[in-house]
């Protein structure tokens, strides 16, 4: 079986670059929360820096889209910024306050 088609791959490489924004931003485990509501929607990582909450999605793939969850995070949840995570090479703004950025933006 070809390793980027088993079940777990998309939660394996989550894992991966969710460990490496907490470490690359040197953040206490204690500051790192998940994020959902019983609607549907949720964000994978929502980090308290001060008096800011940042949200961080993890997606493998190359070309991430904007989602309503996204969006209802934003608001709800009022972040100073969502970045997506993905194993792409270039940054670029999805939606005003949405950026994606490459996991090895956070590598050290």
């Amino acid at each position: 079986m070809d390793l980027t088609s088993h079940p777990i791959v998309g939660a394996s490489w989550e894992s991966f670059a969710m460990d490496h924004v907490i470490r690359g931003m040197g953040v206490d485990a204690r500051q790192c929360f998940f994020w959902a509501v019983h609607a549907g929607a949720e964000v994978d990582l929502v980090i308290q820096n001060g008096s800011e909450l940042l949200g961080f999605e993890f997606k493998r793939t190359l070309a991430p889209k904007l989602t309503r969850s996204m969006r209802s995070a934003l608001a709800v949840l009022d972040l100073a910024e969502l970045t997506v995570v993905y194993p792409g090479r270039e940054t670029f703004p999805l939606a005003d306050a949405i950026v994606v950025k490459p996991v090895e933006a956070f590598i050290k």
